[in-house]
C-alpha cells in the first residue's frame, strides 16, 4: 500500500533498516510539538494510514497518573478521516488502558459494516515517565510482526526525545528565572533620571544569554548606566553574568571615571582567569552639567533620540572587551539635554542573520519617536521597530532621560 514503505516486507533487515530511518527522522529538534508530529509521519509511512499524537500536561510516573488522564492531541498524520470515528469515544478507551498497563495495545474495529480498522495504541513511556501515547490505524489487514515492531520502537524513540525536550525546558526555564531575578533590581538611579529597561530572551535560542543591565548612584547627582553581554549561553552565562555585576558595583563605587572601572574590571576578570569574556557599555551622566560620559569595552555604542523623535548613534572609541587584561579603553563626554533619551543595547538587538550590522544600527538610529513620548513607550517603539521579539539572540535596553528641574 502506498506510503506505508515496507510494511509488507519481513525480516529483520528490514525491520532494521525502518528502526535507523526512525532515529533520522524523529527528535530533530528539542519541540516537543516537532518531535510529536514527526513521530505520526514516520509510522504513516512506514506500517499505518492514520496516526494520532495525544500527550499529557506534564511527565508523571508510570504508576501515578490518573485512570482518566487529560490527553491533548498535538498531530496528526496520514488519513485523518480514518480517526475521526472515534476520537471521543472508541479509541480513548485503548488510549487509556495502554497508560494504565504501560503496554501496547491492539484491536481490530468494525464500525457499521465498513472495512475493518485495525488500530493500535502505544504508550509514550522512557525512563519510567508517561508522556502521552500514539494511536496508529490501519486499514484491512492486521499490523504484521514487523509493523508491530517498528511501531513500538518509534514510540520509544519519541518518549525518549519529548523527555528531553522537557529536561531542556525545565533547565531553561531555570536559567531564565535566575536571569530575571538578577535583572528585576537594578540599582537606583538618582531621582533625576526617568530610566526603563527591557530584557527579551530569544525565542529560538536553546539556552539563554548573559545579557544585562546596571544602575549605579554616584556622587553629586551623577548616575552610572552599563549594558552588558557575556560570551555564550547557559547557566555559566548566567552565573558570569552575576560575577561582573557584582564586580561592577564594587568598582564603580569608588567614584572612577567610566574608562578606569572599565579598566579595573578587565584588569580582575583577567587574574582570575575562571570568567568569560563580555562586552560592556557604561554612561555616567551628569543632569546638574548636562552631560554623558561614555566608555566601550568591545561594545556597541547607543543611540540618543533628541526632542523632536529623530535618532543619532553616538561615536566613541570601542576598547577591547573584558577579561582579555589589554586594557586601553577611552572616554568621550558628550552634551545630553533634558528632551534626549539615551537607548543603550546589546547585540541581539540589531544582529540580523543575512544582514551588515552597520545598516542594522543605520535602521535603528532611522527610527522616528514621537515627541514628547515617554521612556518605557520610547523602548516599546524600538522593539517593535526592530521586530525584536523575533531575534536571533537575548536583548537587553535601557533608557534614561534626564529629568526636567522645575524653574527657581
Amino acid at each position: 500500500m502506498a506510503g506505508r514503505g515496507g510494511e509488507g516486507a519481513t525480516g529483520a533487515g528490514a525491520s532494521f533498516a525502518a528502526m535507523e530511518d526512525a532515529v533520522e527522522a524523529i527528535g530533530t529538534t528539542l519541540d516537543e510539538r516537532t518531535t510529536c508530529e514527526e513521530l505520526a509521519e514516520f509510522v504513516c509511512r512506514e506500517v499505518c494510514d492514520a496516526a494520532a499524537v495525544d500527550l499529557l500536561p506534564t511527565d508523571v510516573p508510570a504508576a501515578e497518573h490518573s485512570h482518566e488522564p487529560n490527553l491533548t492531541r498535538v498531530a496528526t498524520g496520514g488519513r485523518s478521516e480514518l480517526l475521526t470515528p472515534w476520537t471521543a469515544h472508541g479509541a480513548r478507551p485503548l488510549s487509556v488502558q495502554a497508560l494504565d498497563e504501560g503496554l501496547p495495545i491492539t484491536a481490530s474495529l468494525d464500525l457499521s459494516g465498513t472495512v475493518p480498522r485495525e488500530v493500535m495504541t502505544v504508550p509514550l513511556l522512557a525512563h519510567g515517565h508517561l508522556y502521552g501515547v500514539l494511536l496508529a490505524v490501519r486499514q484491512g489487514q492486521a499490523f504484521s510482526d514487523r509493523g508491530t515492531a517498528v511501531t513500538h520502537y518509534a514510540a520509544r524513540l519519541a518518549a525518549v526525545h519529548l523527555g528531553h525536550s522537557r529536561q531542556h525546558d525545565a533547565v531553561r526555564d531555570t536559567v531564565l528565572s535566575l536571569q530575571r531575578a538578577l535583572l528585576s533590581e537594578p540599582g537606583r538611579p538618582h531621582p533625576n533620571l526617568d530610566l526603563a529597561t527591557r530584557y527579551l530572551p530569544s525565542g529560538s535560542s536553546v539556552l539563554v544569554g548573559g545579557d544585562w543591565f546596571e544602575t549605579v548612584r554616584l556622587h553629586f547627582g551623577r548616575t552610572l548606566l552599563v549594558v552588558g553581554d557575556v560570551m555564550g549561553h547557559g547557566l555559566d552565562a548566567a552565573v558570569d553574568m552575576n560575577a561582573y555585576r557584582s564586580m561592577l558595583r564594587y568598582v564603580a563605587s569608588t567614584d572612577l571615571p567610566p574608562h578606569r572601572v572599565l579598566r579595573r574590571l578587565d584588569a580582575a576578570v583577567a587574574e582570575d582567569g575562571a570568567r568569560r569574556p563580555a562586552t560592556c557599555l557604561l554612561v555616567q551622566v551628569d543632569p546638574a552639567r548636562g552631560t554623558a560620559t561614555l566608555a566601550s569595552a568591545g561594545h556597541l555604542p547607543p543611540v540618543v533620540f533628541a526632542g523632536d523623535g529623530t535618532g543619532e548613534l553616538l561615536q566613541l572609541t570601542v576598547g577591547p572587551p573584558l577579561g582579555t587584561g589589554v586594557g586601553g579603553y577611552e572616554a568621550v563626554t558628550r552634551a545630553l539635554a533634558p528632551e534626549d533619551t539615551l537607548v543603550m543595547f546589546t547585540d541581539g538587538l540589531v544582529e540580523r542573520r543575512g544582514e551588515d550590522i552597520d545598516a542594522s544600527l543605520a535602521r535603528l538610529a532611522g527610527l522616528r519617536l514621537p515627541p514628547g513620548i515617554g521612556v518605557d513607550a520610547a523602548l516599546d517603539r524600538v522593539l517593535v521597530g526592530l521586530d525584536a521579539r523575533h531575534a536571533e539572540d537575548d536583548v537587553a535596553l535601557l533608557a534614561a532621560r534626564i529629568r526636567h528641574r522645575p524653574p527657581a
